[in-house]
């Protein structure tokens, strides 16, 4: 870690039919543009064809950017069961990108799955990838006595595993992210930055800048230095333009 600011781009802030539409490889290389220190390559945006993965490591190995792998699979099933094929998948992914960080949700980790972090430990044992832990905006994955369960259990197996915190997703579990700060921040190693607005139906992703919630309280109780994630829309007619000013403004945020 440096001493300045580190600042990633998830991908799918651009939308995900403009990234469908321009391919995950042309946004790594606007990121680098913009000034990003890293990007978050998002596995539910791939297109799927032979070779994609290996395309996108070598564009992230070119730009020189860090890289996370987002994976849209659940550690746990329905049923409580280890859903080892998808972390199999993730890691992989995760392997070929040349991340260093899978970031996946619990799914349906409860009470009876605890037997299972010994399968998980026994995986991640010498695996260089990390792990992170991420809160959803479901009950059973995102709300903070669900995660509070599954930690107390991680820890109790022997299994120390950092958190991505996401600021926005507590409000979909009608939650304060200042008070879910308040409980994980110790383990967070990864923010992401996303403001928030209540429609007369649902919550939506804002900029920070727009947001109803209080971020700028959540951000200075985040540990110093964790890299932050833009995780808000970015449209315009200049996207790089756009961007480059959303990565400077989150860069030159104090969180302390």
């Amino acid at each position: 870690m440096t001493s300045a600011q580190q600042v990633f781009v998830s991908l799918g802030s651009f939308g995900a039919s403009e990234v469908r539409r321009h391919g995950q490889d042309w946004f790594i290389q606007l990121c680098h543009a913009a000034g990003a220190d890293g990007v978050e390559v998002r596995g539910e945006l791939l297109a799927g064809h032979d070779g994609e993965l290996a395309a996108l490591a070598s564009t992230v190995r070119g730009t020189g950017l860090a890289c996370v792998y987002s994976s849209p699979d659940m550690l746990w099933g329905i049923q409580g069961e280890l859903a080892l094929d998808a972390l199999e998948k993730g890691l992989d992914s995760a392997l070929t990108l040349g991340a260093g960080v899978l970031k996946m949700s619990i799914g349906g980790f409860g009470p009876g799955a605890a037997d299972t972090l010994r399968q998980l430990a026994e995986r991640l044992a010498f695996q260089e990838i990390v792990l992170l832990i991420e809160n959803d905006q479901t009950e059973s994955a995102g709300s903070l006595p669900a995660l509070e369960r599954f930690f107390q259990s991680a820890d109790q197996a022997g299994l120390a595993l950092g958190m991505t915190f996401d600021m926005g997703n507590w409000h979909w579990n009608g939650e304060c992210p200042l008070q879910a700060a308040g409980v994980f921040s110790g383990r967070v190693r990864y923010v992401h930055c996303k403001g928030v607005q209540r429609q007369p139906a649902r919550w939506v992703a804002v900029p920070l800048s727009e947001s109803a919630a209080a971020w700028r309280a959540v951000l200075r109780a985040m540990p110093r230095g964790v890299p932050r994630a833009i995780e808000f829309p970015l449209v315009g007619e200049d996207l790089l333009s756009v961007t480059r000013s959303a990565i400077q403004q989150l860069r030159n945020l104090e969180n302390h």
